[in-house]
């Protein structure tokens, strides 16, 4: 888990991309629980009603779930789900400015791969 939060974003929020990362990244697998509301809101000294609203985001998302009296457990499908989610995310955030600025400057497809792999491989 992140160990401080930041003024960047609302602080449920931050909750919540914590979590998802650590689904993303395999630290929290399907079928696992997640931090309770205790837990996160002592770790962060933070109100546990925020941390609720973080939590209660990824359960209206599908990606966790409650059982009663037990605790929020990680839903079967979500890390897929968050990827297939991060993948068109990346492809409109990064992609797309970068081939629209490439065919700007007259770079080729081609050209785009090749500068990419270079400044992957340096």
């Amino acid at each position: 888990m992140k160990t401080t939060l930041d003024e960047s974003q609302p602080i449920f929020q931050q909750i919540a991309q914590m979590i998802m990362d650590e689904i993303v990244e395999g630290q929290l697998k399907e079928g696992e629980q997640v931090p309770s509301e205790n837990e996160l809101s002592r770790f962060y000294n933070i109100n546990r009603a925020t941390v609720r609203k973080g939590l209660q985001e990824l359960a209206d998302k599908g990606i966790i779930y409650k059982q009663r009296g037990i605790g929020m457990f990680v839903e079967n499908g979500a890390k897929l789900q968050l990827l297939k989610e991060r993948q068109k995310q990346y492809r409109e955030e990064y992609i797309m400015p970068l081939l629209e600025e490439a065919k700007k400057i007259g770079l080729s497809v081609q050209q785009v791969i090749q500068l990419i792999v270079r400044v992957y491989n340096s």
